[in-house]
This record gives structure tokens, sequence and C-alpha cells, in this order.
């Protein structure tokens, strides 16, 4: 593969970039700008070219990926690595802060839309919580935990001391199922009834918890798991 140093001048990402700006690039360009020299005998567009087909080009995918991956593609040590999550971390921050306005959350299919990109494609489970404002309003999504869902280990501590820290009116509970199917397990179940205990005694209702897949999504607020909550479902007046 032909390496970045030799291109003409002109052509070279980075000063592509200078004259161009970071939008006219590709995303193999900005790759390779991160990835900076390669190594290994790889030059910095081979490296970005491994990366992107272990994601099927996808960013979102490579957002998702558990810590380690990135260091296992050849020429990717752990500064490089760090360079890139950090890099899709502050694009993800960048996302939201040029949102118009924080999107109301009317039901679950608003959950689907605003974390569907995130969580729905994840080979790993992850286990988030949607603040909510008191007019059902998207203050933030705060992640809880990676990895297996476990009544155990997801203590209500950790969802409800950013909820108090943000001043949120309600948290809509949220994680992935990698293998596509929401069907609700017993664990599932167990972490609903636990947290929604917590957020009754702190009076910061649980108002959902959905469950995504690949495709679709399973609410235990519409299937009862929080009836007797006296906290109005999103979107209600």
């Amino acid at each position: 593969m032909r390496s970045v140093l030799a291109l003409p001048a002109g052509e070279r990402p980075r000063e592509r970039l200078q004259r161009l700006g970071s939008s006219a690039l590709s995303a193999r360009e900005l790759l390779a700008l991160i990835v900076g020299s390669g190594s290994g005998g790889a030059s910095s567009f081979d490296v970005a070219d491994a990366l992107l087909e272990r994601v099927d080009g996808s960013l979102t995918q490579m957002a998702g990926l558990p810590p380690g991956s990135l260091e296992r593609v050849p020429g990717i040590g752990r500064a490089t690595a760090s360079r890139i999550r950090a890099a899709l971390e502050l694009g993800r921050r960048a996302a939201l802060e040029a949102a118009p306005h924080r999107p109301r959350v009317h039901g679950p299919d608003d959950v689907m839309r605003l974390l569907g990109p995130r969580l729905r494609d994840l080979r790993h489970e992850e286990f988030h919580a949607l603040l909510l404002n008191a007019q059902h309003r998207v203050i933030r999504s705060v992640q809880v935990t990676r990895g297996i869902l476990d009544a155990s280990l997801v203590h209500p501590r950790e969802v409800f001391k950013a909820a108090v820290v943000d001043s949120a009116a309600g948290v809509i509970l949220v994680h992935n199922h990698p293998s596509g199917d929401p069907t609700p397990s017993l664990e599932d179940r167990a972490v609903t009834r636990q947290m929604a205990s917590a957020g009754k005694a702190l009076g910061i209702p649980v108002l959902d918890h959905v469950i995504l897949g690949h495709a679709r999504f399973v609410s235990l607020a519409a299937q009862g798991e929080l009836r007797g909550s006296s906290a109005a479902q999103p979107g209600t007046p």
C-alpha cells in the first residue's frame, strides 16, 4: 500500500485538511491522521484500512468495540487506540452539543431512536440511564455498567448519583441484548424492580426500562413491570 509520504504534497491528508477543512476528508484519511506514522512496516493508510475492515466501515461499530479490540488490529498499539477512542468520544459529545434542543421522550420508540444507534450493534451489554427533566426532555445519558447485566453489580447509587447531581425528574433505564433478541430475562426484571424501589425512595421515579435488540425493543413499563408506580409515563401530561 502506498504510504502517506509517497503521495504528492497536496494530496496528503494533513495538507488536505488544512486547505479544505476536515469535512473534505474521508474516514480513511482522518484515521490515517490519528494513527500517524504507522508501525511494523504498515503505513497509516494500511492501519486505517485494516481498522475500517474490522468494523465493516462503521464508525458506530468502532465506537462500540470493547476494550482491547482496537489493539488487536495490526499496527495499533495502546497509545494509538487511546487517540482513536478519544477522537470518537469528542465527536459524540460535539454531536450532542449541536442538537438544537433537548429531545423529548414520549415513549420507548424515542428511546430506541436516541440510543439504538449506539447500543444495538454492540457485541457486549451496556446499561445506561437516560436522565429526564420535568418535561421529559433528555438531560443526558449516563453509562452505568459494561458487561453482563447483574443485579448484584448494578448498584442504584451509580444511577441515582448522576440523577441527583443533574436534578433529574425521572429516569429511563436502557440496555442492549447483543443477541438481538430483546426479550427480558429474570435478571432484567430484578434490576428493574431494584431500581424502581430506589427511585421511589429518592423521589426520582424510574419511568421505564427499555431493552434494545438489533431491530426491536421491549418496554418493561408496557409489560406492567412498573405498574403501581405513581410516576407518569414519558409523554403524558
